[in-house]
């Protein structure tokens, strides 16, 4: 591809006024975010992606004792001769599991494998390629010194020191790190439990046949995967048609089960959009127009005390681009996870784009290495917000500024990477 990206038509006046900073609308957004408060204990092996409760406290120190970084011969340091070779006699074996049992003498070594307790006396391991045994005894190169290849007591953790903060995401390093101080348990956050739904006439089941003006339902899909990387319970509803009493009815419902409820579509002006008045009705509207693209209709309020509504836009970019930046930090937010911005980095484009200052927009991008291995990134094919084949093939957003213009080829643009992509 060359030249100028053409992005999607739009009657959009950036100026328009009524229209949020995104900044302002994350503010906003994260401001009504109250993280959950009921933990559990869950065992390790359900304790992955999880958001720790509290912090992860050694019991002992790790490694509980000195042992040998390495197979080879543990030995005292001043038995060994700097300048030249050396013979000592052979005591016995080390293995992790059963250590030497006694301390080393005058003239001796051990035999020593990787893990294995260093022995009583040892302040060195000579590895077993410096070495050679022999009829009971050792024979060693010269020039070692103090301490090689031994791992220290505690040198990787201390009894009493924080191992793992509260609001961690539990990683699969960290499992194992748990478990070697002997824990067995963590405490972590409840999970916020999320309400999914579709909106519209316009949608039709997997398994069903469309009837005439009718598409398949796709963003519901698109969300849950979205959701699937997040610690969270989600109830999915399926398609709610354009009919105000049955919305009300499920809103009702969703308040009584669902920390956040996630809607997509009928966020905008048509007769048939009835979910920002519903909402309403219901609840309290904070905000239901942002100065960005794709993305500008979402509806954000609450609905009574302790529930958040996303009424995101029925274009299937648009459902995922504002569901990366406002709904992804409220989820983080509200399951407990510490306050962190996302990842973004600065790479040149491979193409010039059209940009009107006044609002952030949006391109998918996919990054690629140039020829001497630096990235740049690449639009992905046409991004209208309904195009959703582009978005499958980025890995990234391009992330073009409130008050950019136009971005000249080869310029440095921010990226953000999406989630799930990599």
């Amino acid at each position: 591809m060359s030249g100028i990206i053409e992005t999607a038509p739009s009657c959009l006046d950036a100026g328009e006024p009524g229209l949020l900073h995104e900044a302002t609308a994350l503010s906003r957004i994260l401001a009504q975010c109250v993280r959950v408060s009921e933990a559990e204990s869950v065992p390790l092996t359900a304790a992955h992606g999880r958001v720790l409760a509290e912090d992860v406290i050694a019991p002992l120190d790790v490694p509980p004792r000195d042992n040998s970084a390495m197979d080879g011969y543990a030995l005292r340091l001043q038995d060994v001769s700097e300048t030249e070779g050396t013979v000592l006699r052979l005591a016995g074996r080390a293995l992790a599991g059963s250590p030497y049992g006694h301390a080393l003498q005058v003239g001796e070594c051990v035999r020593i494998m990787t893990g294995a307790p260093v022995p009583e006396g040892a302040d060195a391991v000579v590895i077993q390629e410096q070495a050679s045994e022999r009829d009971g005894l050792v024979y060693l190169n010269p020039g070692h010194r103090h301490g090689q290849n031994i791992r220290r007591c505690g040198e990787d953790l201390r009894a009493g020191s924080v191992v793992l903060e509260r609001g961690r995401r539990i990683k699969p390093a960290d499992l194992g790190l748990i478990a070697s101080l002997g824990i067995a348990d963590a405490r972590v956050f409840r999970r916020p439990r999320v309400v999914l739904f579709s909106t519209g006439d316009e949608l039709c089941p997997l398994g069903d046949v469309p009837r005439s003006g009718q598409i398949y339902d796709s963003n519901r899909y698109s969300l849950r995967g979205l959701l699937d990387g997040h610690p969270v319970d989600t109830l999915d509803l399926g398609i709610v048609p354009d009919d105000p009493k049955r919305l009300r009815q499920v809103l009702e419902e969703s308040t009584r089960s669902g920390d956040i409820v996630i809607s997509t579509g009928g966020v905008s002006v048509g007769e048939a959009d009835h979910v920002k008045r519903v909402l309403e009705e219901l609840g309290e509207v904070s905000f239901w127009k942002i100065a960005i693209k794709p993305g500008r209709p979402l509806a954000f309020g609450t609905l009574g005390p302790g529930t958040l509504f996303f009424g995101l836009p029925g274009n299937p970019v648009a459902a995922m681009v504002t569901f990366v930046r406002f709904v992804r930090p409220a989820l983080e937010r509200i399951a407990g996870l510490a306050p962190r911005n996302p990842l973004t980095f600065e790479v040149p484009c491979v193409h010039a784009l059209r940009k009107v200052p006044g609002r952030t927009e949006f391109q998918r991008g996919r990054l690629q290495p140039d020829a001497q291995g630096r990235l740049r990134v690449e639009v992905t094919g046409r991004q209208g917000s309904g195009i959703l084949h582009s978005m499958s093939q980025a890995d990234c957003l391009i992330v073009l500024e409130h008050d950019r213009g136009p971005v000249a080829e080869g310029e440095m643009v921010t990226v953000q990477p999406l989630p799930g992509w990599t």
